[in-house]
């Protein structure tokens, strides 16, 4: 192949050197040889493409079949929605834009170690749309702890004492009160992917232990662990940016 190149060129590059040629006073033959050149590229192979950007921008995908060879996939769902659920729940009954007697009730009261409803521990009445009314005389001694709950919660309620008897003005809708809220589910969230995170954290470990699996095996079982609970980060993160954008208005 390259005998037959040489000899198609010699041709040319023999008429290129004689039309550049030229004599000198003394008689001597001057030979010019052009210096202009043709660049070649030489392209990589099929094979060789994309080599560079292999492994960039992946998706992982999850393969339970293979994800239950060595960890309980069940497990890792179950806690994961579990986190997800409870970020729901914290977002409707804490973070209403009108504090209701709904979000009251359920306020969660910890009394001599343990956790309470509110409901559990007074009587609560929507007295007029402005005012809510809590009655401890059942339980006088929790109402520190109520209290306690209470200015806790991120309501942004001021209860006025009467003896037993708390009662609630509900508040005014302001920008205050919107960012206040607004700052109350970012919390709540971070609190909800950490939990995720602590699930990721806790399978991964156990793959670590295990000792009668492959390298391979464990490596992509701890990808599709960790892309699996990406997943539930992502939809926290989404259930979050709703809910700031319902708060804030805008």
């Amino acid at each position: 192949m390259g005998t037959r190149l040489l000899q198609r060129f010699l041709p040319i590059i023999n008429n290129a050197f004689r039309s550049h040629s030229n004599l000198n006073r003394h008689g001597e033959r001057i030979i010019y040889a052009p210096t202009s050149f043709i660049a070649v590229r030489n392209y990589a192979k099929g094979k060789d493409k994309g080599k560079e950007k292999k492994g960039k921008g992946t998706k992982v995908e999850i393969n339970p079949t293979m994800m239950s060879e060595v960890v309980d996939v069940n497990k890792i769902q179950e806690r994961c929605k579990a986190a997800i659920e409870k970020l729901k729940d914290d977002f409707a009954k804490n973070l209403s834009l009108r504090s209701t007697t709904g979000s009251i009730e359920s306020l969660s009261v910890k009394f001599e170690g343990k956790e309470y409803e509110l409901q559990e521990l007074a009587q609560i009445v929507r007295k007029n749309p402005k005012t809510i009314v809590i009655n401890f005389s059942s339980f006088p001694q929790v109402i520190p702890d109520a209290l306690k709950a209470i200015s806790k919660s991120g309501l942004n309620l001021n209860p006025q004492q009467d003896g037993t008897t708390l009662f609630v003005p509900v508040p005014k809708v302001t920008k205050e009160h919107r960012e206040a809220l607004a700052k109350n589910a970012k919390a709540l969230y971070i609190k909800c992917r950490d939990s995720l995170k602590d699930v990721q954290n806790d399978f991964i470990k156990k793959v670590k232990k295990q000792t009668g699996i492959s390298e391979d095996l464990a490596f992509n079982v701890t990808k599709q662990i960790t892309a699996m609970c990406d997943d539930y980060q992502n939809e926290a993160k989404s259930i979050y940016e709703t809910k700031h954008v319902e708060l804030v208005g805008k």
